[in-house]
């Protein structure tokens, strides 16, 4: 099997072959008409301007049935994956034939995307670079490498007497070793590591280069999952986990377009008045079958099918139509709070569907809260999710921090996405009325919140004790279990009216007795 050539930015082309590919040739059109003109004069501007793009088609046309297209004219992804899953297959095939063995192995940089976009395409590039070399300095000349794209390449081993989990964790462990040198960029140090996940054929589902290729995959997923520098093997429990993850992200499906997944919601008071601030809108999916299935449990699914873009958009309609028929209850409820995920805030339409649905309700925009994961300003470096964020803050919504202090936002940060409030992670707020450290911590982020004139609202209340703790050190508003569970919009009028005759009814006095 001959060694598979892989090609990244800064190595060696063959330029002959790339001007001949069309995308060469009609970026040189303009050039060659002027020219065609000055010799030939109008016969000639029309020969060129016809006959170089004419040719190039046909050139294209006439390349032999299963050829692969050039490099410019194919996504390089869909290019080295298909040529690793035939280059496994073939080996697959060998090693059935000569009686040995084999293993598919992929690699991540971790933490790839982070980095790319920290440091520029042109470092990402180095890194590239310099962490292709070196898995293939560590592996036989007869091995495959090759570039999967963002960040990860696959391994084909060739043929060999022994390819057991043992010397398959060494081979990793090898190659980990060598990507963790320093890379040196612009004079500085920079220190890369690489997760692993690997297949072997006698593990998969069915022989084939796919599946070898696929079940790598799956493992290094699951790699990916454990944290930085983990190597994990394609296991048959592995396999039950990728058969029922399958099978819940068909029910997801299924279950979003059925109405099964919708908005429930937990309301917020204000620790000075009693009264509901606002209600958070929680995405809840009651089966028909199976009861309520908790979040943790099918997010994740909604995430790999790609749906929580869909979600978002269920949730969001639901929670203005709330608003809307609080307001026709004549019940007060200022704002709903919507959880907006990082597939929603790259996308660069958002600011205007969030626009266009608040004017389909006729509902003023500071009635919407949109609350963002502190690590979602803390980590991206997104244009277009801080784009959106300061739009839909310029626009009238409200911006809450959620989970705060569980990340790393910084002030700068903070200021630049123009919160409204930040919401106090849980952490903080458990025995917050009998843990001295903890009251420390609370009153420190409320002491910040006050400079930057911010608001506050403290998540997962729980006891009696820990909402007087919390209104004593200054918090403004609640929201957790002692407060009120999240419901359907169903049961939200008669919650609402039962929490307001709490607080006009005058407090009971003991009768004397005897």
């Amino acid at each position: 099997m001959e060694n598979m050539n892989w090609q990244l930015p800064g190595l060696r082309r063959d330029w002959r072959s790339e001007a001949m590919t069309l995308p060469g040739l009609l970026v040189a059109v303009p050039a060659l008409t002027l020219a065609g003109f000055w010799l030939l004069g109008e016969p000639g501007l029309y020969c060129v301007a016809i006959g170089v793009p004419l040719a190039a088609a046909l050139r294209l046309l006439a390349r032999p049935a299963g050829a692969a297209l050039p490099r410019s004219w194919q996504s390089p992804f869909d290019l080295k994956r298909t040529q690793i899953e035939a280059a496994a297959e073939a080996i697959l095939r060998d090693s059935l034939e000569s009686g040995r063995t084999t293993a598919c192995i992929l690699f991540a940089i971790d933490d790839f995307s982070l980095m790319r976009s920290r440091l520029g395409l042109r470092a990402a590039d180095l890194i590239l670079t310099q962490v292709a070399q070196r898995l293939q300095g560590g592996l036989r000349r007869t091995d495959t490498v090759a570039s999967l794209g963002d960040g990860i390449f696959g391994v084909l081993l060739t043929p060999t007497a022994r390819a057991d989990l043992e010397s398959l964790l060494q081979i990793c462990a090898r190659l980990q070793k060598a990507v963790a040198e320093p890379v040196l960029l612009d004079g500085t140090q920079l220190h890369v590591s690489i997760s692993a996940g690997f297949s072997q054929p006698d593990r998969v589902p069915d022989a084939t280069g796919h599946s070898l290729v696929e079940t790598a995959e799956a493992a290094l997923r699951e790699a990916q999952g454990r944290g930085p520098g983990s190597v994990r093997a394609y296991s048959a429990e592995m396999h039950r986990r990728r058969v029922s993850q399958s099978k819940l992200i068909d029910e997801v499906r299924e279950a979003l377009a059925n109405g099964q997944i919708r908005p429930w919601f937990q309301p917020q008071i204000s620790t000075d008045t009693g009264r509901v601030t606002g209600f958070e809108a929680l995405a809840r999916w009651s089966h028909p079958e199976r009861g309520m299935i908790p979040p943790a449990e099918f997010l994740p699914a909604m995430e790999a099918a790609g749906l929580l873009e869909q979600l978002g958009e269920t949730v969001l309609y639901n929670s203005l139509s709330a608003l809307k028929a609080w307001d026709r209850a004549q019940v007060e409820v200022p704002t709903v709070g919507v959880n907006f995920s990082l597939d929603e805030l790259r996308n660069p339409t958002l600011l205007d569907r969030i626009a266009w649905e608040l004017d389909r309700f006729s509902l003023a925009p500071d009635r919407l809260t949109v609350e963002v994961l502190e690590n979602v300003i803390s980590e991206s470096a997104d244009d277009t999710v801080s784009r959106n964020i300061s739009g839909l803050s310029r626009l009238g919504c409200r911006i809450d921090l959620d989970d705060f202090g569980t990340g790393h936002s910084s002030i700068t940060n903070i200021r630049r996405f123009t919160v409204s409030r930040l919401k106090i992670d849980r952490s903080f707020v458990m025995r917050v009325d009998e843990d001295r450290e903890q009251q420390r911590m609370v009153a420190a982020i409320l002491t910040m919140a006050e400079r930057l004139e911010l608001d506050s609202l403290a998540e997962g209340v729980e006891t009696l004790g820990e909402h007087t703790m919390l209104a004593q050190l200054g918090c403004g508003h609640v929201q957790g279990y002692g407060i009120g569970r999240p419901m359907p919009f169903e049961e939200t009028i008669a919650w609402l009216a039962e929490h307001s005759a709490k607080l006009v009814a005058p407090p009971e006095i003991g009768r004397k007795t005897g």
